[in-house]
């Protein structure tokens, strides 16, 4: 097959034509192009506002896209090397929802492991499926959970071998990946679809002695965030699927939650990283590569951290190891992650992407620059210097299995009552508790509470760590299924 023009941006190049046509709009959005809020339009700039425009022949429609978004849909495919790409924009959360929902109905089970993000709970909920935890291994040192064994992924396959799929972390927001290619190997062999949320991984498809990409293993379908290592505007993102999917009945399921007025400011967006990636990503991403390595290499010099890489690697749970990601165990300073992520935006202006209880990650991509990682490992030192103490009485495990007493919709959309949270232990949960980011439940709904999360969500209270989830925004109270005990 002949391969296509990477150079072309179609949705970008149809707008630049819209602009000279000088069109009277008579249709929405309300501002017209900017004139209506020029508060927003002094924000935004002229440039943007006039290209936040309707869906209109000349621009095709992301619900039924036969044009200019059908054109760049098959750029991103070929990309991507996937047999086609939808492109959407409810983020990466819309994406791996649309996934699940493709692949399974109420009653219908999805293997996975239990670190998953938010998203994929949610997806639960929508659609009544049922999930089957593989329980990831845990690192006791770094208190982070790894990836699934295949041996474990083979035994939860052999008790359920109705399950419609297997679902993969590929990689964790920490960097682990599992063995992708043969989890994929082994659902194919007993009828099941692999499905991999790759909201870390854009980076995969792209650079070179990095983890293998879902579509390279042979996965059915990936959400890839294009917005986080990508280079596109937030919220925008794509959904990859494999040859054995169908594409007309993703759509149906896409066009069921996702917006009948597309963005084309996230469109347009992911038509020009498209196209950034796939002339130049090979070359941004290892540069990306050198900066993340030499930062591993001063911060593990200050002493008292630990930025982990690929030494880590065991050739099962922890496949292969994302070098791009900063991740670093603050514990050997005597500082809980999160608190060290607060110092450094308090103390130093940097922000990072997250700290939990024992880890911090500093996100490094395309754009990128040496000196603000001069300016980082430059605070990471300050503040080892300023702050360390003794490590006495921090909580380092971070991974608690979790005993599942309902489905998640079942849970959700049960009868449910409010109790102090100091209340709940042994009743089973109808909402979800998690840190943001990373955004993985501590508690999903149908899941018993024990007192052991109980004593964890008041210690990542205490520490400063973002609660968000439940419908009390103060997590004093949880909503508990009023018929189990």
């Amino acid at each position: 097959m002949e391969k296509l023009n990477q150079t072309r941006a179609p949705i970008y190049e149809a707008l630049e034509e819209f602009k000279k046509m000088r069109v009277v709009p008579f249709d929405v959005p309300g501002h017209k192009r900017g004139r209506g809020n020029p508060e927003l339009t002094a924000l935004l700039g002229e440039a943007c506002v006039s290209m936040d425009v309707n869906s209109m022949k000349p621009l095709d429609n992301l619900c039924h896209p036969i044009s200019v978004i059908k054109d760049a849909e098959i750029l991103a495919a070929e990309a991507f090397g996937a047999a086609h790409a939808f492109l959407m924009v409810g983020g990466t959360t819309s994406a791996v929802q649309s996934m699940i929902l493709s692949t399974a109905k109420r009653g219908e089970k999805i293997i996975l492991p239990r670190n998953v993000h938010r998203s994929v709970m949610g997806a639960m909920v929508l659609c009544g499926a049922v999930p089957v935890y593989v329980n990831p291994e845990c690192d006791t040192r770094l208190g982070i959970p790894l990836g699934m064994s295949v041996e474990a992924v083979k035994k939860a396959i052999l008790e359920n071998p109705d399950a419609k799929a297997v679902l993969v972390n590929n990689p964790t927001y920490y960097g682990i990946c599992s063995d992708l290619k043969a989890i994929t190997a082994l659902a194919h062999e007993h009828g099941m679809l692999c499905l991999a949320d790759e909201a870390h991984g854009t980076h995969f498809y792209f650079g070179e002695h990095l983890p293998i990409s879902a579509m390279a293993a042979g996965a059915d379908m990936a959400a890839v965030s294009m917005h986080k290592s990508g280079g596109s505007l937030t919220q925008s993102s794509l959904l990859l699927t494999g040859p054995a999917v169908s594409e007309g009945h993703v759509r149906q399921i896409i066009n069921l939650t996702q917006t009948t007025s597309g963005s084309y400011l996230l469109l347009s967006s992911l038509d020009i990283s498209r196209r950034n990636l796939a002339l130049r990503g090979k070359e941004s991403f290892a540069r990306v590569c050198e900066m993340a390595e030499y930062a591993r290499n001063e911060i593990n010099r200050i002493g008292g951290y630990y930025a982990y890489s690929r030494e880590l690697i065991n050739g099962d749970s922890i496949f292969d190891f994302d070098i791009t990601k900063l991740s670093v165990n603050t514990l050997d300073i005597g500082l809980a992650g999160i608190e060290v992520y607060d110092l450094l935006r308090d103390d130093y202006d940097i922000q990072i992407e997250f700290g939990d209880l024992g880890n911090i990650l500093a996100y490094l991509s395309i754009g990128d620059r040496p000196r603000e990682i001069e300016r980082l490992v430059s605070a990471l030192s300050e503040i080892r210097r300023r702050f360390q103490r003794s490590r006495a009485n921090l909580m380092e495990q971070e991974y608690i299995d979790p005993v599942v007493a309902v489905s998640p919709q079942d849970a959700f959309y049960a009868e449910k009552e409010s109790l102090p949270i100091g209340q709940t232990a042994g009743r089973v949960c109808s909402e979800f508790v998690m840190c943001y980011p990373p955004g993985i439940p501590i508690l999903a709904p149908g899941e018993r509470i024990t007192r052991e999360i109980l004593d964890y969500i008041a210690y990542a209270k205490e520490k400063g760590c973002s609660m968000t989830g439940p419908e009390d925004a103060n997590i004093e109270r949880l909503n508990v299924l009023k018929a189990f005990s």
